[in-house]
């Protein structure tokens, strides 16, 4: 248990909060979608509140000479601001007869609310992801105002017309610099239409759309309408930087049943922004 959670009235033992704990995880990784391929900066701890939020610039190839005297460009920051690290967090209760059952019976103890928390704070950490917090101010994947944007052909609903478009969103990305592995995030309406076959043969389109972007597709119910967006992967383009990775902590009883928290704290670092390539309608 973290030290910041640990309080003395607890109600669980180890072995019971460890299932808890578990249970969260588990529910999580299940949920978590940008996870998947953004990398982690952290855990920084929970006392890290703020962290630099920096944009760079640069983007020719390295020098090549001789002697090392020529005097290559250099990436350098364009634009640093520090931003607080939000907390996510949704709670649940354990009741205290639950819990004595449990014990008097020799059952293991049930955690479905703690892996329901677990997943609607997932689906918070997903939104914030991809489309930011628009009270905080905080830019996320589908909505950064520099962020390259490619059209998106007939909902793809013909054959070929996502690996067209996927095509183009590659471009875009390549011309900007950004040589990959790539990943896809659709909406589930088009992740759905891309296991269809490949005009006359037997391989699925989804299949052709991996190879050409030399990574991982994946769906996100986060995503609203037919919308995808296709991301350089790798810490110099974007991370997640993290003070608190998901956890639980017990918030005191209240009428003799057991509230606790699950919550983490992290914000989405966007470090190039035409390394993200939206595919929408009407681009």
């Amino acid at each position: 248990m973290n030290q910041f959670s640990n309080h003395n009235d607890n109600p669980l033992n180890e072995a019971e909060f460890r299932r808890v704990h578990d249970a969260v995880i588990e529910a999580a990784k299940r949920r978590l979608v940008g996870r998947r391929f953004i990398e982690l900066y952290g855990p920084m701890g929970p006392g890290v509140q703020a962290i630099a939020y920096d944009e760079f610039t640069g983007t020719d190839s390295g020098q090549l000479d001789l002697l090392g005297e020529s005097s290559p460009t250099r990436i350098f920051t364009d634009q640093r601001r520090f931003r607080t690290i939000p907390i996510l967090y949704k709670d649940f209760v354990l009741h205290w007869r639950d819990l004595e059952m449990a014990r008097q019976l020799n059952m293991p103890l049930d955690v479905s609310a703690a892996a329901g928390a677990a997943s609607w704070c997932a689906e918070r950490e997903d939104q914030l992801i991809f489309y930011g917090d628009e009270k905080l101010g905080y830019e996320g994947l589908m909505n950064h105002p520099q962020r390259q944007v490619a059209p998106l052909t007939d909902g793809w609903g013909r054959a070929g017309a996502a690996f067209r478009d996927v095509v183009d969103a590659t471009e875009k990305l390549f011309e900007a610099g950004h040589y990959g592995p790539y990943a896809l995030v659709c909406s589930p309406r088009l992740y759905a239409n891309l296991h269809r076959l490949w005009e006359d043969s037997r391989t699925m389109e989804l299949d052709n759309v991996r190879r050409v972007i030399e990574g991982e597709v994946f769906q996100s119910n986060v995503l609203r309408g037919n919308v995808a967006v296709l991301v350089s992967k790798g810490q110099e383009n974007l991370d997640l930087a993290v003070s608190i990775d998901m956890t639980t902590a017990y918030l005191g009883a209240e009428r003799m049943n057991h509230p606790f928290r699950v919550l983490e704290a992290l914000i989405l670092r966007i470090k190039h922004p035409d390394a993200i390539c939206t595919i929408e309608a009407g681009a």
